[in-house]
């Protein structure tokens, strides 16, 4: 059932009570008012989902309704009720912000499609404001999390460029966040209510990289069954980003040049010159000076891409941002997740800050979200992180140890301690678990079980 507002204006009581009642045996919550003053009394005091005047009325008409309306209540939707003779008046109606007009006597068929469809938009609408709202929300510069001085030139540079449409190049290595950054462009710029399209170069098949980029025509090749827009359309007045961008074979280079210096390509099978507006931004974790230098990748293109460079530093060498990015990771699957709040422990956290994640902030937020699944308790510590990170680690040197200000972790110390006295008796003896228990004054059967522990 539906359970939309509906607002009817019209002095005509015959009509409008008629209309009231199909409409409220439809499922919609119906109000009356028999004319233009009463109407806006109630849209002061109640919100309506879509309001249907009549445009010729005595004192206060339609037109002052439509407009009063679109000042009180700007999501809602207007449609204007006509005699035949008064079309045109309707489409000054429309221009001035009504949804549409339906001609007296009403078909009752086309009332109900009509009103479906101005719901259908209104809902759309809204949606698509909330996402962007989203989108907003989740791209703004605040969320690259950084505070080390080489992420901090990243965030100038980004300031400065938003509101250009110059073509940026961002380098990189993998999982350092090259999308994000190109998103959060993108997201604040004056391009940001139309299309951020991605393309990665890298995950396409090459012999299919042009259509992807382009589209084609029905009937252009074997399989080509209807018309199909590339990415390029579909991005016009918005943002293309092409990913791994060193992945492009030369042909599809040259084709991109022409486009960057033209603004404009054809469809794969087609003649017809199609023009776009947008800005291209490209990313790559290779080096593309080399692949120039080999004759892999355009020197004329690479100087196209590369009117604006952003590089984003790797992770090991922001160490400084790691505890940032862990916390707020932390924070991020603990609500995801429903585990209320955790903590990371200093250890936990010495060991994230030492580790040099070749993975970059994808990795790390990898482990995190793993570390979170695997915690019971509120307390994240070096047990609950992959081993890879614990063993990168060199092993502590346990004579004179002292205890920080801010504690220690003693069930961890006293594990790989443990851990690391049972790895020098067994290589003292070559791995002969008898006399490598007698080493550690303790029973053969306790070592295999310590062992076992240990998953050796």
């Amino acid at each position: 059932m539906a359970y939309e507002k509906i607002l009817i204006v019209d002095d005509e009581s015959n009509a409008r009570i008629s209309l009231a009642a199909i409409l409220e045996k439809e499922g919609y919550s119906v109000k009356q008012a028999e004319n233009g003053r009463k109407a806006i009394d109630l849209l002061k005091r109640e919100h309506f989902h879509l309001i249907l005047t009549d445009l010729k009325m005595p004192e206060v008409d339609g037109f002052e309704v439509l407009k009063q309306a679109k000042a009180l209540s700007p999501g809602s939707s207007v449609i204007v009720l006509t005699a035949f003779v008064s079309v045109e008046s309707a489409i000054n109606a429309m221009k001035a912000g009504a949804y549409d007009y339906l001609s007296k006597p009403l078909n009752i068929e086309e009332v109900r499609l009509v009103i479906k469809k101005a719901l259908n938009q209104m809902t759309l609408v809204e949606e698509n404001r909330e996402l962007k709202k989203q989108l907003k929300g989740k791209y703004k510069f605040e969320n690259i999390i950084g505070t080390s001085s080489q992420m901090q030139k990243v965030y100038q540079l980004m300031t400065r460029v938003i509101e250009t449409d110059s073509t940026i190049l961002i380098q990189g290595e993998s999982g350092t966040g090259k999308e994000l950054v190109a998103k959060a462009i993108h997201y604040n710029s004056h391009r940001k209510n139309y299309p951020f399209v991605t393309i990665n170069c890298a995950a396409i098949p090459k012999d299919l990289l042009e259509n992807e980029f382009f589209g084609h025509v029905k009937g252009s090749y074997t399989g080509a069954f209807y018309n199909r827009a590339g990415k390029f359309e579909i991005a016009d007045k918005g943002t293309i980003f092409l990913d791994e961008i060193g992945n492009m074979l030369p042909d599809l280079q040259a084709k991109l040049l022409r486009v960057l210096q033209e603004k404009e390509f054809e469809r794969i099978g087609d003649s017809k010159k199609i023009k776009v507006d947008l800005r291209v931004i490209s990313a790559t974790n290779v080096n593309l000076e080399d692949l120039v230098a080999k004759s892999l990748f355009r020197e004329d293109l690479f100087y196209r891409l590369n009117v604006i460079s952003v590089t984003i530093p790797p992770l090991r060498e922001r160490s400084d941002d790691i505890p940032l990015l862990a916390n707020s990771f932390l924070k991020k699957f603990c609500a995801e997740m429903g585990k209320g709040e955790k903590r990371i422990s200093n250890n936990a956290m010495e060991l994230l800050s030492k580790y040099q994640w070749p993975g970059n902030v994808r990795e790390l937020e990898n482990t995190i979200e793993r570390a979170v699944a695997l915690a019971d308790g509120r307390l994240i510590s070096p047990k609950h992180l992959h081993p890879k990170i614990i063993d990168s680690i060199p092993p502590v040197e346990w004579h004179g140890i002292n205890i920080p200000d801010s504690g220690i972790d003693l069930n961890y110390l006293i594990e790989d301690l443990e851990k690391n006295l049972i790895s020098l008796a067994l290589k003292k003896t070559s791995g002969i678990k008898t006399k490598a228990a007698e080493l550690l004054h303790i029973k053969r059967t306790t070592l295999v079980e310590k062992l076992k522990k240990m998953g050796n």
